[in-house]
């Protein structure tokens, strides 16, 4: 029996980054991308190597290259964070797995650290192919969280909830992550939209913008406890802009979107440390008439558009600056 698993790509609409700090936002996954993880039953337990695990390079600028990319760890840690959580969580729930082993391959096409949540996601497709073959169930917003601790816990990787909920719940998602409704019950709450609420909507990219969230929430995390009023100002105005986008889609105000985009990015740029080329990405979009904040951490950015020659005019702006523009499809 051979068990395919799929994630897709994670885009932050707004809101984020309050996710990590008691916020709320609005996000969607979409399939330009996906990540894949196939399991299948072995004699022993393996996992094996993706391209961005090799050690054989072809000269030093190809190691350099790698690195630039990928960074210096593949995906072969995040598997091995996952199952490893998924034994720990199925011991600690009293749930008996059986004693098959099962080989683990992954495959991504997400673009690695622009902000798109690929780390996740091959994660949340490892949650995913695990269940399947154990014949395990785990509500969603427990998911999410399992999700989430791998990083966070096994790996010490800094990050919030969204982008975990947003790719175990999939579609158009908005998220409430408030302090007290954590505490009660464990998770935030979590409600579906209809896509066909939004205006239309553009994704650019530029991998050589690509930076990790480690390093994108470094500083930040340390500022919000202990409670820099900036910060934690800053966290409260983003998880407002999430309730006005969601109250502005549920009335059918599809106009009122962009600018709130738009303040969530000019918000960031008070507090964050935005790098020139990111930067320029935002500014050249937005020289074409669309609005742009980041997707994630830096590297990516999604905006509304009103038409189609708007569309054309962000293509012809933004490809020459070796930034892919496209149309996302809501999963």
């Amino acid at each position: 029996m051979i068990i395919k698993a799929m994630a897709y790509p994670r885009a932050g609409l707004v809101g984020n980054p309050s996710d990590g700090y008691y916020g709320r936002t609005i996000s969607f996954t979409f399939d330009a991308f996906h990540a894949e993880v196939l399991l299948y039953e072995s004699p022993e337990l393996e996992i094996l190597p993706n391209t961005r695990d090799h050690s054989v390079f072809k000269s030093i600028e190809s190691l350099a290259n790698d690195v630039r990319q990928y960074g210096y760890y593949g995906g072969i840690r995040l598997l091995k964070a996952a199952v490893k959580k998924f034994h720990d969580h199925c011991q600690a729930s009293g749930v008996q797995l059986d004693r098959r082993n099962f080989t683990l391959r992954y495959h991504s096409t997400i673009p690695p650290h622009v902000g798109l949540a690929g780390s996740s996601a091959i994660i949340t497709a490892c949650f995913r192919a695990l269940m399947a073959f154990y014949g395990v169930q785990i509500p969603k917003p427990q998911k999410a969280n399992l999700i989430l601790a791998v990083e966070k816990e096994e790996l010490n990787i800094s990050a919030g909830l969204q982008d975990r909920v947003a790719q175990v719940y999939q579609g158009l998602v908005y998220m409430d992550f408030n302090r007290q409704l954590m505490a009660a019950q464990g998770h935030g709450d979590y409600v579906r939209l209809d896509p066909a609420l939004l205006p239309p909507l553009y994704i650019a990219y530029q991998e050589e913008l690509s930076e990790g969230s480690e390093v994108f929430h470094n500083n930040i995390r340390g500022r919000f406890e202990m409670g820099d009023p900036q910060v934690v100002g800053a966290m409260e105005y983003w998880a407002g802009l999430a309730d006005q986008v969601k109250a502005a889609l549920l009335e059918g105000r599809k106009e009122d979107v962009s600018p709130l985009l738009d303040a969530n990015f000019d918000k960031r740029k008070e507090i964050y440390q935005i790098g020139q080329g990111n930067l320029r990405m935002v500014e050249a979009a937005r020289a074409a008439g669309a609005s742009a904040k980041f997707t994630g951490s830096g590297g990516a950015i999604v905006g509304t558009y009103t038409d189609e020659r708007m569309f054309r005019r962000l293509q012809e702006t933004l490809c020459p600056m070796r930034i892919k523009v496209i149309k996302p499809v809501i999963v």
